[in-house]
């Protein structure tokens, strides 16, 4: 027997095509949703609205930003000596963060996948490539999955012939997890890496 209204199933619906939100988590936001009063609940749907028609992607970069360039591209202060390939903008956002990375960012817009039909051309390496004469080093910083490594090798070889210096984020143990937990791959990872401690 069916309890919850159309109306309430189609909230749960949308919001349950988010990433991470499962059916009860999208039902427990729509029952949320419908306790607001009415301004609050269109004043959510005006910002939704107004902010996607604002947004666009940076022409050299390809981060989502509401300028072009983005201030990202725009910072003076910034190294354009270096670049960071990383497969989407939440990447950067990750990256940022961390207050460690001074250079520039180029943004994929996604991995290599031939199983999906993405290939090179579907990616943002025409405009990589036109960005490369003021460049000396690329981090490539794509997430650990066989989509993102495949396309690290890919990078790494395409530029090879190029006078860059072509890095890649550590990987290992992450600060404070317990050899006992580590999965056999990361561990792996890390004793390939391992450097010396003075």
């Amino acid at each position: 027997m069916k309890i919850l209204p159309d109306s309430l199933e189609r909230i749960t619906e949308q919001f349950s095509r988010f990433p991470g939100i499962g059916k009860k988590t999208a039902q427990r936001m729509a029952f949320q949703l419908i306790e607001w009063n009415q301004e609050d609940v269109q004043r959510l749907g005006e910002v939704i609205v107004q902010s996607s028609e604002k947004l666009s992607t940076c022409s050299k970069c390809n981060l989502i930003t509401e300028a072009d360039p983005c201030p990202v591209c725009l910072d003076t202060r910034r190294d354009d000596s270096i670049l960071c390939i990383v497969e989407d903008s939440k990447d950067v956002v990750a990256i940022e963060e961390t207050s460690r990375f001074s250079g520039k960012y180029h943004v994929l817009g996604g991995v290599l996948s031939p199983l999906e039909g993405i290939g090179p051309d579907q990616l943002n390496m025409r405009t990589l490539f036109a960005r490369l004469d003021t460049v000396n080093e690329i981090i490539i910083a794509m997430n650990p999955s066989v989509e993102g490594e495949t396309t690290s090798l890919y990078l790494a070889k395409v530029l090879q012939d190029k006078d860059i210096k072509v890095t890649r984020l550590a990987r290992g143990i992450p600060s404070g997890g317990d050899l006992e937990y580590i999965d056999g791959v990361t561990l792996g990872r890390a004793l390939d890496d391992r450097h010396e401690l003075l």
